[in-house]
């Protein structure tokens, strides 16, 4: 059994968002996002993952197709393959999130080629 404190492992920066690996394997990421206040996450689209946000401390706005959100703790945002999503900071304090992505962009390119 494999187990890790999202807390523990969050990490911020004034630069920019940062990432943590928390699992991975061929089929699935999951990862720590430490998101400073004024920082975001841009819109992005992945046309063959799903992605879900757990939000483990602080609060975010979250854009999935055009549809905006608040989000606060404890609180999940589940993202469908294909649509354009992004999360912004506006509050002033970090915002911590648990991001899980299935398939693994690696594992999608591998079985649908480069052009997928």
């Amino acid at each position: 059994m494999h187990v890790k404190s999202v807390m523990d492992l969050r990490k911020f920066s004034p630069d920019k968002l940062t990432k943590t690996a928390l699992f991975e394997s061929e089929k699935m990421f999951c990862d720590v996002y430490g998101v400073a206040p004024g920082q975001e996450q841009k819109p992005h689209i992945h046309e063959d993952c799903d992605k879900i946000y757990y939000v483990a401390e602080g609060c975010g706005i979250f854009s999935v197709n055009g549809e905006l959100r608040e989000v606060g703790e404890k609180n999940v945002v589940y993202v469908p393959a294909g649509s354009e999503h992004s999360v912004k900071n506006d509050s002033g304090a970090n915002l911590t999130l648990m991001v899980l992505m299935t398939p693994h962009p690696n594992y999608v390119s591998k079985k649908l080629g480069p052009a997928g």
